[in-house]
């Protein structure tokens, strides 16, 4: 996967939702995901709150789901990886930020404290079930307007902004903004975001 044309392959099967492709990506990036929010992970008592794994999910859910609305543009392995780094921090910041709102009492915890964050990741899919069902992709799909399922499907093809906006009308910059939007909105919809920007 270090040459371009095989990293770019790559990105086209994550987005048309290539089992393979999203067991290849957790193979290879999940182990960074977890480190990255072990290692931010500090205080003891959110230790019981939040597993890396969990974290990790709701990161890869995330991603897969945007990733298949043609949402990233990635040239190389590298960009991937700061991608889903910074993902996994506002993920974990947005979860240490809702304990804090609710102003919870830690200490009172039981020992493997992590009732709620399990009760939201087990209610989800892991990430190879929602590419293996496709159900999560069909949910935004069925969210999108037909424009925005347009917009979708041309990145997924693999086009760029400037031909998809060549072919639709529109500036590239205002097509990318708009199918932006759209999944933001809809991740919001389907509870996968929480109001924090990925990246």
């Amino acid at each position: 996967m270090d040459e371009p044309n095989t990293f770019t392959d790559f990105v086209r099967r994550i987005r048309a939702g290539d089992e393979g492709a999203a067991a290849e990506l957790l193979r290879r990036y999940e182990p960074y995901i977890r480190r990255e929010v072990r290692f931010r992970l500090r205080d003891r008592r959110l230790n019981r709150l939040f597993d890396s794994q969990d974290i990790c999910q709701l990161v890869l859910a995330s991603f897969f789901v945007r990733a298949a609305a043609g949402q990233y543009d990635l040239d190389e392995p590298g960009q991937l990886l700061k991608l889903l780094m910074a993902m996994a921090r506002n993920k974990l910041a947005v979860q240490v930020r809702n304990q804090q709102r609710q102003r919870r009492d830690n200490r009172r915890l039981a020992q493997d404290g992590a009732e709620e964050l399990e009760a939201v990741v087990a209610s989800d899919p892991s990430p190879i079930q929602v590419l293996a069902g496709k159900e999560l992709l069909e949910q935004v799909r069925r969210r999108l307007s037909d424009e925005e399922r347009c917009l979708a499907d041309l990145r997924a093809e693999g086009h760029d902004w400037p031909s998809i906006a060549a072919r639709v009308g529109g500036t590239a910059g205002a097509r990318r903004v708009q199918l932006s939007r759209a999944v933001e909105r809809v991740a919001r919809q389907l509870g996968l975001e929480e109001g924090e920007a990925d990246a």
